[in-house]
């Protein structure tokens, strides 16, 4: 019988420690060691040494010599989730997708295998929650009518033990095999329930070690626990070469995939997809984008933000309420909660606005995440003009970074910033005064340049929109 060794896992690093204690060495995370108890693999067995004696033989050759070989990628045949991935599946990496229980991870991985078998690639969806039968009635309804491809290469399992569930992968050889879900997926000779450190550890290198040796696309399906992990603990995010984040509400229809690690391609891309009734539809960004035509409202600003190699036309909102002095509450939802805080404290010290005894709630509409610097300048003037009663010109539209100096500083990709935004029908922009392009092309669009928090704030003054606050004169138009 294999030899047990007990060992501890530590829950925010992955790191591996031979005894209990309070403080992990690695990431200095306090009560962060669980304990689990790693099973030596038996000759013969799934990891065991057989299967590391044909690289033993391997030799260090210079860079140089070494041959860069064309995997061609493999597309899903869902744009939006392709352009997270970098064109598609790469053969023989291994993806974790993680969210919460019901946001649509299966809907959308069901929706991808469906395209790549009406491709004529054979793919396996092994689920570890649903009935064969199940998973059929799922698939029927998200991708309805016959399709004589798809039902002879779309393979389906469902088991749970890791061990058959590779012995079915190496008969069916299918390009991509999803694993639904890994909690629920074990190996017999690890004492230790499904769902646990020991489990996951085990079972994820496996899946792991099964894509390197034949080639597989192995995509890994992880719920999010309350704390924000992806499957528990971190340590599968080590392991695997794409972690894959399925973010949004579950009450409300739009979602988003973002890219945390991927080592074939940028971190940056999201992909956007709305929850319907048959199933995840494709959303473009102009969907969720502000519409400028609307009438100005107090407490809402529109802003170009940038989302991987795409821009948005976001919204800005906040409201500003009395609260009480010294408990003042400061929510933000889709936005940094200490960048907010810290553009209250500008906009009080530079910009003449009492703010300590309000209550301050600022979000971003649509669902998005603003995250980025190029959006202070946006939330700034949205929280001002909340508490003012002001509003912002018809049509109008701020990107900027706000420094603690009050001062406007530059932001990248200033010109994909205002192109968006004139395809969306901007007609006023404020940007940093240091930044403003030289000349432009095809842009129908008043550019405002602005250096201090307190010069931005005369822009919610109707009577003076479309002047420089400081001189009063009209500013240069980029209309040519």
């Amino acid at each position: 019988m294999a030899k047990q060794r007990t060992q501890f896992l530590c829950g925010q690093c992955g790191a591996v420690h031979p005894k209990w204690m309070g403080k992990c060495p690695d990431c200095g995370a306090w009560d962060a060691l669980e304990k689990f108890i790693e099973a030596k693999a038996a000759p013969g067995a799934l990891g065991g040494p057989e299967r590391s004696s044909e690289s033993a033989h391997a030799v260090a050759e210079p860079l140089g010599q070494v041959q860069a070989a064309s995997v061609p990628r493999v597309p899903s045949g869902v744009a939006e989730f392709d352009r997270v991935l970098g064109a598609g599946f790469v053969p023989g990496s291994a993806v974790l997708l993680g969210g919460d229980p019901g946001i649509g991870k299966s809907t959308l991985l069901l929706q991808a295998l469906a395209e790549l078998a009406d491709r004529g690639t054979p793919v396996l969806y092994a689920s570890s929650e649903e009935s064969a039968h199940q998973v059929r009635l799922r698939a029927e309804r998200l991708n309805p009518g016959p399709a004589e491809s798809r039902q002879k290469n779309l393979w389906v399992l469902a088991e749970t033990n890791l061990a058959r569930l590779l012995e079915q992968a190496r008969k069916v050889q299918p390009a991509v095999l999803v694993v639904d879900s890994i909690q629920l997926v074990h190996r017999a000779d690890v004492d230790a329930v499904p769902g646990s450190a020991s489990q996951l550890r085990r079972c994820a290198l496996d899946l792991v070690s099964h894509a390197k040796s034949t080639g597989c696309v192995v995509v890994i399906v992880g719920h999010v626990t309350k704390d924000g992990l992806l499957a528990g603990p971190r340590l599968l995010e080590h392991l695997v070469d794409v972690v894959l984040s399925f973010e949004g509400d579950r009450h409300h229809a739009h979602r988003v995939v973002r890219a945390i690690k991927n080592r074939f391609g940028s971190t940056f891309e999201v992909g956007l997809f709305e929850m319907t009734g048959s199933g995840l539809q494709q959303v473009d960004e102009s969907q969720l984008a502000a519409d400028p035509n609307l009438a100005p409202r107090p407490g809402s600003v529109a802003v170009p933000a940038l989302a991987g190699s795409r821009c948005l036309l976001a919204e800005v909102q906040a409201l500003t309420t009395t609260g009480i002095l010294g408990g003042a509450k400061r929510k933000a939802s889709g936005l940094d909660g200490n960048r907010l805080a810290m553009l209250l404290a500008v906009l009080e010290q530079h910009g003449g606005l009492r703010l300590a005894d309000q209550d301050v709630y600022a979000s971003a509409a649509g669902g998005v995440k603003l995250l980025e610097p190029g959006t202070d300048l946006a939330v700034a003037l949205a929280v001002a003009a909340a508490r003012t009663g002001r509003t912002a010109p018809a049509a109008f539209a701020a990107i900027g970074e706000v420094g603690l100096t009050g001062q406007i500083r530059p932001c990248s990709h200033l010109e994909q910033r205002m192109a968006a935004a004139a395809r969306r029908g901007v007609k006023c922009l404020a940007l940093p005064a240091g930044q403003v392009p030289s000349r432009t092309t095809g842009l129908k669009m008043d550019l405002w340049p602005v250096s201090h928090i307190s010069q931005a704030m005369e822009f919610l003054n109707p009577g003076r929109a479309g002047r420089d606050p400081e001189s009063g004169r009209k500013v240069r138009s980029s209309t040519t």
